[in-house]
């Protein structure tokens, strides 16, 4: 059978047979991808450990008339290590992973930009960014920003997402897109403070220096509006959002 290899993150798994597995991954070179892992959940599969959710794995595939097999696998991060052991850092990282997961959906089409934001904010939730360490609650909204931005559903920060008008403004719609104007601000609208606009503009922007000193009720509040503008333009809501640890200052609000 040809062959190839790419690099990619693992998604999620699925039993298949008796010991077996599908393997969803993100890859850097051929997008989505569902592969058959053969024998991994034998205790004497060689790379068993290497396919859980997570891991930056580099790997080879032989194709399959229907799913293509797995082959060979090489931890290159094993970034499901430490999000284990922190059950904030863990949740935070499933939000991360599943919004990948659906906003690539078609297989086998390049998604490198999708690629490089997940491999970079998983980097950024277990080892800090180049400024220091940020928040987990904080991390997960620059991806969440950066990836539906780049999947063509960027939030309007600045002028009226409805007319167009200058800002600034005092509303956000997640139905209408974005801040909006006194003269189109729908029922329900939430009020946004100057800082939280600064903030999103610097998560969507990846200006980490600017983060620097922005304070929980800024993070809490901006965690709120993308978390329901993210759940708006999925048409439906996150699972792992709600599995969030709500009890710190710094996670995404209910």
């Amino acid at each position: 059978m040809p062959t190839y290899r790419d690099e990619a993150v693992v998604l999620r798994t699925h039993k298949l047979g008796e010991a077996d597995r599908i393997i969803t991954l993100l890859s850097r070179g051929h997008g989505k991808i569902r592969a058959v892992a053969k024998g991994v959940r034998r205790t004497s599969s060689k790379f068993g450990a290497r396919l859980e959710p997570f891991t930056h794995v580099d790997l080879q595939f032989a194709t399959g008339r229907t799913l293509d097999v797995i082959t060979q696998a090489v931890t290159l991060h094993p970034y499901s290590e430490p999000l284990g052991r922190d059950y904030e850092r863990y949740t935070t990282g499933q939000v991360m992973i599943e919004t990948a997961d659906r906003l690539v959906t078609e297989e086998g089409l390049p998604a490198l930009r999708q690629f490089q934001l997940l491999l970079g904010g998983l980097q950024a939730l277990t080892a800090g960014t180049n400024d220091g360490p940020r928040p987990p609650a904080m991390v997960m909204d620059a991806y969440l920003l950066r990836a539906i931005s780049s999947a063509g559903y960027a939030p309007n920060l600045v002028d009226c997402a409805r007319c167009g008008a200058s800002g600034p403004h005092e509303a956000f719609s997640p139905v209408m897109g974005g801040l909006v104007c006194r003269s189109c601000r729908p029922p329900g609208s939430a009020h946004i403070e100057p800082a939280t606009i600064a903030y999103l503009v610097a998560l969507v922007g990846g200006d980490w220096v600017a983060t620097r000193d922005v304070g929980p009720t800024t993070v809490r509040q901006g965690s709120g509006l993308v978390a329901a503008f993210l759940s708006w333009q999925l048409e439906r809501g996150l699972r792992s959002l709600r599995h969030l640890d709500r009890s710190r200052p710094d996670s995404v609000p209910g």
